[in-house]
C-alpha cells in the first residue's frame, strides 16, 4: 500500500506539473495567434507520443529482466528526480528564480506576438510548431515517468491513475485558463516530486543491485525522509551563504 500510494502521489505531481508547463506554452500560442493552430500542433505532438509509448513500453522494457529493468529504471527515476531536486534546492535557498508557469505563458506569448502574422486561411505553421514542440518535449517526459514508476510492485495502476487525476486537473486549470497558474506554489511541488523520484529511484536500483530493504515498500518512506533531512540542510546552508556577484 506504501509503495501504492507513493506511486500515485508522485506520478500525479510529475505528470501534473510537465502538462501545466506543456499547457502554458500551448495557452500562449492560442492567445498570441489563433488557437485552430495551437490544438493543431498540440494534436500532432500527442500522436508522436503515442509512437513514444509503444516503444518504452512493449518493445523495450518488456524485453529486459527483471533486475535489469530495475537498474535502468532506478537510474532513469535518479536522472530525473536528482535533477528537480538539485533546482528545487537553489529555487527554496533563493538562489534560483522560482517556477512560474504564469511567467513563461506571458514570455511565450509576447515572443510569439513579434513573429509576422499569417493571412486568413493559411496554416500557421510557426504557432503549430511551436505548440506541438512544447506538449511533445513536455510529453515525453511523462511518458518516461509513468513508464518508470509502473514498474513498481504494483505494476502501471497506481502510476496511471496518479496521471489520471493530473490530468483532470490540468484540464480543469485550462477551462479556467491562467489564472490559477499564478497561485501554483510551482518551486515547493517541483521539490516534492524531485523527492518522490528519487526516492524510488534509489529504492529500485538498490532491488535491482539484490538489495534487501528492510521494511520492504516502506523503505520508500525512510529514504524519502532521509532525503528530505539532506536537502532541506543543504537549503538553509546556502540561505545563508552570501551571494557572489
Amino acid at each position: 500500500m506504501t509503495a501504492f500510494i507513493l506511486t500515485l502521489i508522485g506520478a500525479a505531481l510529475a505528470v501534473g506539473l510537465e502538462l501545466l508547463e506543456a499547457l502554458a506554452i500551448v495557452l500562449a500560442v492560442g492567445s498570441a495567434r489563433r488557437p485552430r493552430d495551437a490544438v493543431l500542433g498540440a494534436a500532432g505532438a500527442v500522436v508522436l507520443l503515442a509512437v513514444v509509448v509503444v516503444v518504452v513500453g512493449p518493445l523495450v522494457l518488456a524485453r529486459l529482466p527483471l533486475d535489469a529493468l530495475h537498474v535502468v529504471i532506478g537510474t532513469a527515476l535518479l536522472l530525473f528526480g536528482l535533477e528537480w531536486l538539485r533546482k528545487g534546492v537553489l529555487r527554496l535557498a533563493g538562489r534560483r528564480s522560482p517556477s512560474n508557469s504564469f511567467q513563461e505563458y506571458l514570455e511565450e506569448r509576447e515572443a510569439l506576438e513579434g513573429m509576422a502574422p499569417v493571412a486568413a486561411g493559411r496554416p500557421d505553421w510557426p504557432a503549430r510548431i511551436v505548440a506541438g514542440k512544447g506538449v511533445l518535449l513536455e510529453g515525453v517526459e511523462v511518458v518516461l515517468i509513468v513508464a518508470a514508476l509502473g514498474a513498481g510492485p504494483d505494476g502501471l495502476a497506481p502510476a496511471v491513475a496518479g496521471a489520471a487525476v493530473a490530468v483532470v486537473l490540468v484540464i480543469g486549470v485550462g477551462v479556467a485558463l491562467h489564472r490559477p497558474l499564478m497561485r501554483l506554489p510551482e518551486s515547493h511541488l517541483k521539490y516534492a516530486v524531485g523527492i518522490v523520484l528519487s526516492s524510488f529511484g534509489v529504492f529500485f536500483l538498490g532491488e535491482g543491485l539484490s538489495v534487501e530493504w528492510p521494511g520492504g515498500d516502506a523503505a520508500l518512506l525512510y529514504v524519502a525522509a532521509t532525503l528530505l533531512a539532506a536537502s532541506w540542510g543543504h537549503v538553509a546552508v546556502l540561505a545563508r551563504e552570501p551571494v557572489v556577484a
